[in-house]
């Protein structure tokens, strides 16, 4: 335990001092850049220096997004896309004031004031807490000889100027190392905590972007769900209708032949059992597809692994979520599809050896990662295959994200909000 802490504190630390020059220097020289861009906006330069200041703002900002949510689990959301420059003269002026009327544009300025005092102290004190157990016992040891004729030197409220009070720094150093070892994790938490209050956008902006993000996916879900009634429509018609039809004209053609011909009626006989077999089969199948039922009764860990042992890859499955524990129906069965794509997907085009999924369930929302050591070059996004798990995720809020370098491994993340019961 005291191990871990002071690990998670020396990390702290370095984070700290790797996120202090980008918070002082970086977040002030930016501001003064967006500053001096809107002071010169009259003068007719300001309007093309405006969008190049906000872009270097904007990656600044990304930057840290991307740091809190790997170094702390902070997830700050993003603004929304700068709109694109219009053809003609009055594209640049029409981009700078929209740039000027976007409120994220002044919280990407308040933060920044914000980042080069509150969000620099609170970066850099994690390393400055641990530090001082140095610079105490450097005091300590020897240092204090040569400082006490120039009438010694103060460590924080300790005036040093023997050996005793020098032993003193270094008590108090190596109390304020223990200190830091406590607070530094949560010290560079606060500061992630400081730059979404800051850079989130408003209440009424993120349900602005909610509310379009629930439109949307409503129509990708009434596209989805027209496009799997046809699917089953022509499933039916032309697998177990068909099948059925031909079973029916050979059990007629069997009442003619059953007198006369008693072999052939048999045969005819047999064939029509096989035509029930197969459309049997294929009728169970298709409701596999709508609903499994193992999925129904068991939940979606024993769905996934059910999924896995029919696929022809070696295919490991690992679970962490609360034994007995169940999200919703419709969630279960996105995931359950979304897993199926993914896997199908790496099956049939990764050439992958092995498969791998991770099912776990925490922060209020089921994360499912699905993996192969395939070929890569998997890409999200409009147009790319994932498109459609991505919309599926969608409905419910969920996001997916994509790693597949060219050469592999390929990761797909998937996270859907909700609750379990």
């Amino acid at each position: 335990m005291a191990a871990s802490k002071a690990r998670d504190a020396f990390s702290a630390g370095v984070r700290g001092l790797a996120l202090a020059p980008a918070a002082l220097v970086g977040s002030l020289l930016l501001f003064t850049l967006s500053v001096v861009a809107i002071a010169l906006i009259p003068a007719g330069v300001g309007v093309f220096a405006l969008p190049w200041a906000l872009g270097g703002v904007r990656a600044h900002a990304e930057r840290r997004r991307n740091l809190a949510l790997r170094w702390s689990g902070v997830r700050i959301p993003p603004p929304r896309p700068a709109a694109p420059a219009r053809p003609g003269l009055a594209g640049p002026v029409l981009r700078c004031a929209a740039l000027l009327r976007s409120g994220a544009t002044w919280r990407a300025l308040l933060w920044l004031l914000a980042d080069m005092t509150a969000g620099f102290l609170t970066a850099i004190l994690p390393a400055v807490l641990l530090l001082y157990v140095v610079y105490g016992w450097v005091i300590a040891l020897g240092a204090w000889r040569p400082l006490a004729g120039a009438g010694g030197v103060w460590f924080l409220f300790v005036h040093v100027t023997d050996r005793a009070s020098g032993y003193a720094a270094a008590a108090l150093g190596t109390a304020i190392c223990v200190l830091g070892v406590f607070v530094g994790p949560a010290l560079l938490r606060g500061h992630f905590r400081l730059t979404r209050a800051l850079l989130a956008p408003s209440r009424e902006r993120e349900l602005e972007r909610r509310v379009d993000r629930l439109t949307e996916t409503r129509h990708d879900a009434v596209d989805a769900s027209a496009a799997e009634l046809r699917r089953i429509e022509r499933d039916l018609h032309d697998g177990a209708q068909a099948r059925l039809v031909a079973m029916g004209m050979d059990l007629g053609a069997v009442e003619a032949l059953i007198d006369r011909d008693p072999q052939r009626a048999k045969r005819l006989v047999a064939t029509a059992r096989a035509a029930s077999a197969e459309a049997l089969t294929e009728l169970r199948d298709l409701v596999r597809g709508i609903h499994p039922p193992v999925l129904a009764e068991r939940g979606l860990p024993d769905a996934v692994r059910a999924l896995a042992l029919r696929l022809p890859v070696p295919t490991e499955v690992t679970v962490d979520v609360p034994h007995g524990a169940r999200a919703e129906a419709p969630v279960e069965s996105a995931a359950y599809f979304a897993v199926s794509e993914l896997l199908t997907n790496a099956v049939k085009h990764a050439g992958a050896g092995r498969l791998w999924v991770d099912v776990s369930y925490g922060r209020g929302a089921l994360r499912v990662l699905v993996g192969d050591n395939g070929g890569g070059g998997a890409k999200a996004g409009a147009g790319g295959g994932l498109s459609g798990v991505e919309r599926r995720l969608g409905t419910f809020d969920g996001v997916l994200a994509v790693s597949s370098p060219v050469g592999g491994p390929t990761v797909v993340t998937m996270e859907i909000p909700c609750a379990l019961s």
